[in-house]
């Protein structure tokens, strides 16, 4: 899973962006608001962090053009300003979140996880696939009850699918989603990373659609 940060403050960026990072996101970040508006439309996330107050271009003009170019990409907005005219603005603008500063961490981080579940049409934190269970609140992956133990790159790879049963999901999908914006890779990372997985989950978990990319098997 992949989270775009947009906030001026660079010390406050950096706090987020850690904080996500531990909660099993790929983070970028931006500090204005023209860059953001770049990165945003260009690169794909599963979630915006952004920032109303920002140099170049405030946050509700940025999100007012991502949802205008039919950016769908959930998004949360911060603001030190606590009004309630402000918030409507926001919300009809295009936000799916509003959180005044300053906030506690955690609220941040359940309400990123109960976005990006929504938007992936989940109801609760534990996404089941058959015998395998992913808690996205704890970061616990187990499989016919037994503990698995991920890596950080091999947790947000399973959530990232599992998040998506049914789907085929590419190669290109994938390194868009797991990675941040200056990894550099070879072509052939994702495979090396799913092998990885397959070795902890068993060969019939992760299904190759030759040509196309990857599925999760939900029935197993």
């Amino acid at each position: 899973m992949r989270a775009l940060v947009v906030e001026d403050n660079v010390q406050a960026a950096e706090q987020i962006s850690e904080a996500l990072t531990e909660h099993g996101f790929a983070v970028d970040q931006c500090h204005d608001g023209q860059e953001a508006w770049f990165v945003g439309d260009t690169e794909e996330y599963d979630i915006a962090i952004l920032d109303i107050g920002l140099p170049g271009r405030d946050g509700l003009s940025v999100l007012t053009d991502w949802r205008r170019n039919g950016n769908k990409m959930p998004v949360i907005i911060l603001t030190a300003r606590d009004t309630w005219r402000e918030r409507v603005t926001g919300l009809r603008a295009g936000a799916d979140d509003y959180l005044i500063k300053p906030f506690e961490m955690e609220e941040l981080l359940a309400r990123v996880e109960a976005l990006v579940r929504r938007s992936n049409g989940h109801a609760t934190s534990v996404l089941a696939a058959g015998s395998l269970e992913l808690d996205t609140a704890t970061q616990r992956a187990t499989l016919q009850g037994k503990h698995l133990d991920l890596s950080a790159l091999e947790y947000r790879l399973l959530a990232y699918l599992m998040n998506r049963q049914g789907q085929v999901v590419s190669k290109a999908v994938l390194t868009e989603h797991l990675y941040q914006m200056d990894f550099e890779h070879n072509s052939n990372v994702i495979e090396v990373l799913v092998n990885r997985v397959r070795k902890k989950l068993g060969t019939e978990h992760i299904q190759t659609r030759r040509g196309q990319g990857y599925q999760l098997n939900a029935d197993r």
